[in-house]
């Protein structure tokens, strides 16, 4: 699991409530991360939030709406890494792609 903290909380999908949506600034831990293929993106579930079937096709939260620590960069390869098939030289990539921002937790 990884800690990261919501850098972009905007356009909420309106099958999502506002009660199982991401908030500016709260810390959240991702539990696993895959490639979403419906949305196209990099993706992650989240420990603190659930989507339910009533959020669908919305299942798991865009990983670029959120910001690590340098450390937790380290743990969220690693986590990919478990989570997929990839390599660990093609999520490096894939996270350098996603030009996931660093902070201070």
């Amino acid at each position: 699991m990884v800690k990261c903290i919501c850098i972009d909380d905007t356009n909420r999908p309106e099958e999502i409530p506002e009660s199982k949506w991401v908030k500016l600034g709260g810390i959240y831990t991702i539990t696993f991360i895959h490639y979403h293929s419906l949305q196209g993106v990099m993706a992650c579930d989240l420990k603190e939030i659930t989507l339910t079937p009533e959020c669908y096709p919305f299942e798991t939260f865009k990983l670029s709406r959120f910001a690590f620590t340098q450390e937790a960069l380290i743990a969220l390869s690693e986590l990919a890494q478990a989570c997929s098939e990839l390599n660990k030289s093609d999520i490096n990539k894939a996270i350098k792609e996603l030009d996931l921002e660093t902070v201070d937790i």
